[in-house]
């Protein structure tokens, strides 16, 4: 019995490492609005991060950025600490008849539990030109929303 007991134990504790150690997350982002969120590791040092932007005001909006990851090891406790940084790209469009295209960069640190969550604090700013068509007139301007609307936020995610 001790034997079959010890056996389960070891299998739970592998079946556990390699669950938490999967190179996926998946959650929100919460600041101006909200940010559903995907993460995918790219080797242990880099990641990819794609968020679908449903905003405080009435549009919707999509980034993603190539991030790379930097360990903060005299922080390390039960769990690990990583800053991160990476650039990428962002669109959306907002009512009425308005839109933005521009270039996103991230900045954050997140803390990774030795169970499967995630939480972070970064910031995203996308900058680019805005489009606005209302009332028949056509104009473009500097996207300057990109720099606060979405961009400081706070995120929880589900590691798997």
């Amino acid at each position: 019995m001790k034997k079959k007991s010890l056996f389960i134990l070891m299998f739970l504790v592998a079946v556990a490492t390699a669950a938490f150690a999967q190179p996926r997350a998946v959650g929100g982002r919460f600041g101006y609005g909200f940010d559903a969120s995907y993460q995918h590791s790219i080797g242990s040092s880099n990641m990819v991060q794609v968020e679908l932007e449903l905003p405080a005001f009435a549009g919707i909006g999509v980034a993603a950025t190539y991030d790379w990851i930097f360990p903060i090891r005299s922080w390390q406790e039960k769990g690990e600490w990583n800053w991160y940084a990476g650039v990428g790209a962002g669109a959306g469009y907002f009512w009425p008849a308005s839109g933005y295209v521009g270039a996103a960069g991230r900045i954050g640190v997140e803390y990774n539990f030795w169970f499967p969550l995630q939480l972070s604090f970064d910031w995203r700013p996308i900058v680019g030109p805005v489009f606005t068509g209302f009332g028949g007139a056509t104009a473009v301007g500097f996207n300057a929303g990109g720099l606060y609307a979405g961009a400081i936020a706070f995120g929880i995610r589900y590691k798997f």
